[in-house]
């Protein structure tokens, strides 16, 4: 199996609603890897969540509180924090890439980490800026 993906915000909260937007192979790749081996997510996504619900875009069953308890816990996720490093990478990105500053962090983060990301977003995955995850290949695909 290939290293374990950092998380964009949307592959993070479909992978817990097993949320058929992401396909089922990679559903099961992430629900398979061991407990030392859990996903990457940058801390940024904990915000980039906490506004949609706060905008009205997003809902839980239970509480948010409730939700992001068990989304963010170590059994989970391994949380990535935004280093210096990573906010220096956010400004050696190409202008022309997008100015969401969310994205502009993951990216970097999957950059200056090496971890290959898991993302459906168009201006992610066609910039080429990072590394895409692909499950049960040893070397993920660009």
């Amino acid at each position: 199996m290939s290293q374990s993906p950092l998380l964009d915000t949307h592959a993070w909260i479909w992978w817990l609603q097993g949320d058929a937007r992401l396909d089922r192979r990679t559903l099961d790749a992430l629900d398979a890897l061991p407990g030392d081996s859990r996903p990457h997510l940058s801390d940024i996504s904990l915000l980039e969540v906490a506004t949609l619900v706060r905008l009205g875009r997003l809902e839980f069953e239970d509480s948010f509180e409730k939700w992001l308890d068990a989304a963010a816990d170590p059994r989970t996720v391994r949380l990535v924090p935004m280093a210096p490093d990573i906010v220096i990478e956010t400004t050696r990105l190409p202008a022309a890439f997008t100015r969401d500053p969310a994205d502009r962090v993951i990216v970097a983060t999957s950059r200056v980490m090496g971890y290959p990301l898991v993302s459906c977003d168009k201006a992610i995955t066609q910039s080429r800026l990072v590394r895409r995850w692909v499950p049960g290949e040893g070397k993920p695909a660009r």
